[in-house]
Parts: C-alpha cells; structure tokens; sequence
C-alpha cells in the first residue's frame, strides 16, 4: 500500500508537472487580467502612475452620460437581432443538404468549412473589395438585374446588413456542429417515421428538429457570446462608421482604452458587457426547458 501511495504522488506530480506551462499561463494572461480589470473597473487609470479610486462613477457616467454606450449597444443588438436567427437558419439549412449521400458531398463539406478558419482581418480585407461601390464583385453582379451600385459600407442603412452577410460567408464551422448531430440521429427513428407515412416536412419537425435541439441550443449560446463581442470587422472595414453606424460594443471599449486612454472606463464596460452576455445566456438556458429534448430524459425531469 505504501508502494501504491508513492507511485500515486508521484503521478499526480507529474501531472501537475505538465500542466504547469498551461496553468502559468492561465494565471498571468487569463486570471489575472480578468481580476485586474474588474479592480480597474473602480478607479480612473490613463496606463501611466498609480490608478485613483472612484467608486462606482465609472458606472454612473455610462448610464448617465455616455451616448456612445447606448449608440455601441443599439449597433451590437442590432446585428446579434439580424445575424443569429439567419446563422442559425442557414447553417441548420446547409448541413441538412450536406447530409444527403451524393457524389463530391465531402469536397463540398470541405469548401463550406474553409472560410471559417481564414485569419479575420484577411476576411475583412477581402470583403472591403466585395462591398466596393465601384469596382466590387457584389454591384458587378447586382448590376446584371439592373440594380444600381449600392454604397455598401459608407452607408448607415447597409453598412449592418453587409457586416452580417459577411458573417454568414462563415457559418461553415457551425454547419460542421450541425452535420455531427444529423449523423447522430438513430436511423430507426427515420424508418419508423416512413412507415407511420410522415413526409419529409412532418418527419423535419417531429424527428430531426427535436433530436437537434441540444445542438441549436449549444449552437444558440456559443452565438451569443460571440456576436456581442465582435470587433475586428467593424475595426478593419469601417472604424465604426459611417456617423458610428457600425460603432460595436468591443470596438468602443478598444477606443475608449487605447485611443483615449480611459483604461478604468473601458474596464467598466467590459464588466457590463460581461454581465449583458450573462444574463442573456442565463435566459436561453432558462428558457431551453421549454424547447430542448435530450434522448432519454423522462417528463418529470423537465
């Protein structure tokens, strides 16, 4: 027994041995500047001499007197209202076509997913050339059915809508997700479907949808905390404009921190982003009761 109780610290100290990069690494990139901006959130810091405490009046003024905070927040629920029910839609659309057993089905699947791991700024770029007013490839093609040219990113009403085209261009990884819980289903539940003559619609929303839903309910809150922290889009292709029309929530906490030089501010706003993130999250787990079925829970654990 002694032998086994030295051979079993021994392991655990090797195992601490190995994660030992990982954890430091987590101390001093993660943790502590988490912990650093929640303090810094109190306190009036431009990243030179010792930070002054404030109390709570970097919150105060966020709610009193910034109306860059409520154009950041309109502009960031704005988009998460148009992109997350068309990511969702459409990913959801696309793996059930890439589901099907057809010749190529797999290169398809493969050219879908390339633009989901494209460096960001590379995306941006490339899609400032696709939006151009005057040489881009959209109005090239929209000129074809005799729309004129539409000044995609300078405009107030568009410039949104063009950002969340562009976010779909990447909806490949979700699509990925999607394809794994499709492959998933048990194939009984198709065949006993067929017999009972269930069509196609009818088998979607009694079968398919139900057996997905902890797929779109994970899908739904990955997509919440990432559409409320988009930046490098707006950052590269637009700097916020036009008249903060695409001014984002990130990129108006990366402003206030590095270009005025409010570090205490931006640390405020980054708390109450993370508090907005949560809640909503806190809500979509609340409501998934309502919606999401899981393979082998009885009624009454619902």
């Amino acid at each position: 027994m002694a032998r086994l109780s030295r051979l079993a610290r021994r392991e655990e100290l090797a195992g601490y041995l190995w994660i030992l990069p990982w954890l430091i690494g987590f101390l001093a990139f993660t943790l502590f500047p988490i912990l650093a901006s929640l303090g810094l959130g109190f306190t009036s810091w431009n990243g030179r001499g010792t930070p002054h405490w404030i109390g709570l009046a970097n919150f105060r003024a966020i709610f009193t007197s910034d109306p860059l905070f409520v154009q950041s927040l309109k502009v960031t629920g704005f988009f998460a209202l148009l992109y997350l029910p068309l990511s969702l839609l459409i990913g959801f659309g696309m793996a059930l076509l890439m589901n099907q057993k057809l010749r190529g089905m797999s290169l398809f699947r493969t050219i879908y997913y390339l633009p989901s791991v494209l460096s960001g700024v590379a995306v941006a770029v490339l899609w400032q050339f696709v939006f151009n007013q005057n040489y881009g490839v959209l109005n090239w093609l929209l000129n074809f059915v005799g729309i004129g040219p539409v000044n995609w990113l300078q405009s107030s009403t568009w410039v949104i809508p063009s950002i969340v085209i562009m976010q779909l261009w990447g909806v490949g990884a979700s699509v990925i997700i999607y394809l794994g819980g499709l492959q998933g289903i048990p194939s009984e539940l198709y065949e006993v479907a067929r017999v009972d003559g269930a069509g196609f619609w009818q088998t979607l929303w009694k079968v398919t949808l139900p057996m997905m839903s902890p797929v779109i309910f994970f899908q739904l809150v990955l997509g919440v905390i990432s559409t409320f922290q988009i930046f490098t889009q707006a950052y590269i292709m637009t700097g916020g404009g036009p008249n903060y029309g695409s001014y984002f929530y990130a990129l108006n906490i990366f402003d206030t921190a590095f270009v005025d030089l409010r570090i205490g501010y931006a640390s405020a706003l980054s708390w109450l982003l993370f508090v907005l993130i949560l809640i909503i999250t806190l809500v979509v787990f609340k409501t998934s009761k309502a919606w999401v079925y899981y393979a082998g829970e009885r009624e009454g654990d619902r």
